[in-house]
């Protein structure tokens, strides 16, 4: 279908591919991973034809649909939801149009033979729209937004009144309304809530048949969906025939097996060059050291990849709270909207949150989730009800919207270094690298900052301070696999307590020991973890 055949790239002085190669099947399922920067979004560029490789081909089927979702989703405004999704079917949409034309005009008097010509292109292009899929157009484009978490009552709400994350939503239900043959896929589920992200699974498995190829850092999304990884690394495109979890097991493989090979031959090297070392002025070894000399030069050199430099990074011990770090009493919360009208976002709530609980706040989107966790943090007063912190309890709250707080004009190391001051530049260089801030990247103004920069600077100097209740609001959004990895080490390790919200299943899994689930303005608590909860509430079967 798709072949990308011995390519070579380069964006400025950074070779980017060195003959590289890549083939997408009909009915692949293809994670793509690899190091920020490393050139998976150049893959995605390339094959969209928004970038030309510098050298080597790519050739694409004819008359092959491919539908890209980046996280740059452009403009949107001047119609509806559903209009702006189903607007990405243009030329299906068209073809409606033509055919509504051609049907007026057939309850127009003409010509028997204009007539019999205008029969013919009617029946055509009656074929053609219903292989494109346009006579259920409408409602495949309503079933994509539901199941992105944009109901009925919002089909028809201008585009423009949505926010930045909701658009995101918009943009992906555009892709996957037209069905492409091929589907590229650039983080789908950094902006949905965990029913989004498992109604999305379920469409991939059960409704698309085409070839996918996607980035996502969502560890269980990925292993649900990919049956093949494609790791860009090293200049170079490496292809591990199984899930993700299979690959990062073979991977560990590969290079233990490299790593061998390299000693193997760097010991036998030695050995060679030590011989004509010692003989080179000998005549009587003349010919052996020629010959041995003639041997290393054609070897080929094993190389071992560059890996990233790993810090570890002991957190600061945090004080010591009470045994209740807080305590619940029929707590409520309710907005006041714009028209004036009040909407209770939960209420009744109760219960305990002890010392070094880890606990996840779950429900569906709207449910209140981040509202309580605002609560929880002091951002917003309980509307009714009460709220009791506990003793010698020291609070830090993480959100999207914390990052505006950060100075853009300060670099990250200011930045780390505004929240430990009384420690030495060596410390505040360990903490930045142990989030993935080394070298000249400490130097970076906030203001240049992606967003998972800025998430990777805000828990660092989170973590750094003497906190010992965290209240974390989506905190592995934007973070790569990497990232994810060092922020589920630092809260594993972590002796406080942890309060968070996030969809990322694995992590949550990984991490939490209860749950808080908010239902219908009420609050349901779990004594165990999330795979606890998944079987308790009965969800297991939706988010297996």
């Amino acid at each position: 279908m798709i072949h990308i055949t011995n390519i070579s790239k380069q964006h400025g002085s950074q070779i980017v591919f060195r003959n590289a190669s890549l083939q997408i099947l009909p009915g692949t399922r293809t994670g793509l991973v690899g190091a920020n920067g490393a050139g998976k979004t150049t893959i995605f560029r390339l094959i969209t034809g928004e970038e030309e490789p510098d050298a080597g081909e790519i050739s694409c089927a004819k008359r092959t649909t491919i539908g890209y979702f980046s996280q740059d989703v452009g403009d949107m405004s001047g119609q509806s939801a559903l209009a702006e999704v189903m607007s990405a079917a243009g030329d299906v949409m068209s073809l409606g149009a033509d055919i509504r034309a051609m049907e007026q005009a057939m309850a127009e008097p003409m010509g028997d033979g204009e007539m019999a010509a205008l029969l013919e292109r009617y029946g055509d292009a009656v074929e053609r729209f219903e292989h494109s899929g346009g006579y259920d157009l409408e409602s495949r484009a309503q079933s994509v937004l539901t199941g992105l978490g944009i109901g009925p009552d919002d089909y028809n709400r201008p585009v423009e009144s949505f926010s930045g994350g909701w658009k995101m939503r918009i943009a992906l239900a555009k892709i996957l309304t037209i069905n492409p043959d091929v589907l590229l896929l650039d983080e789908p589920t950094n902006h949905l809530d965990i029913e989004s992200i498992v109604w999305l699974e379920d469409w991939i498995v059960t409704q698309f048949k085409g070839a996918l190829l996607m980035t996502c850092h969502d560890h269980d999304f990925m292993n649900r969906i990919v049956s093949r990884i494609i790791e860009v690394a090293n200049q170079t495109l490496t292809t591990y025939s199984g899930d993700y979890d299979f690959y990062l097991r073979e991977r560990e493989i590969r290079r233990d097996q490299l790593l061998a090979s390299y000693r193997r031959q760097q010991e036998m090297l030695a050995k060679e060059e030590d011989f004509i070392a010692r003989f080179a002025a000998r005549a009587s070894h003349a010919s052996q050291v020629q010959s041995r000399v003639k041997k290393i030069d054609k070897i080929e050199r094993i190389e071992l990849p560059s890996e990233q430099r790993v810090v570890s990074f002991e957190f600061i011990e945090p004080p010591r709270s009470g045994d209740d770090v807080a305590r619940l009493v029929d707590l409520g919360k309710v907005w006041q909207q714009e028209d004036g009208r009040e909407r209770s976002v939960f209420g009744g709530v109760s219960g305990i949150i002890r010392r070094q609980d880890k606990i996840a706040v779950v429900g569906v989107n709207g449910a209140g989730k981040s509202t309580f966790l605002k609560v929880l943090a002091g951002q917003t007063e309980p509307t009714t009800g009460s709220l009791t912190i506990g003793a010698n309890v020291v609070p830090g709250y993480f959100s999207q919207h914390a990052m505006d707080v950060l100075d853009p004009e300060k670099t990250v190391h200011e930045t780390v270094q505004d929240a430990i001051p009384l420690e030495n530049i060596g410390v505040v260089r360990n903490l930045c690298a142990a989030f993935l801030f080394q070298g000249d990247a400490v130097e970076k103004r906030v203001k240049f900052l992606s967003g998972g920069e800025k998430s990777r600077v805000l828990l660092a100097t989170l973590l750094a301070r003497p906190l010992n209740l965290l209240i974390l609001d989506e905190p592995t959004n934007h973070l790569d696999f990497q990232s994810r990895q060092i922020l589920l080490q630092a809260l594993a390790k972590f002796t406080g307590t942890v309060v968070l919200v996030s969809h990322d299943r694995f992590f949550l899994r990984s991490l939490v020991s209860r749950v808080f689930e908010i239902d219908h303005g009420e609050m349901i608590i779990y004594e165990g973890g999330y795979e606890y909860y998944l079987t308790k509430s009965a969800r297991s079967i939706q988010a297996a």
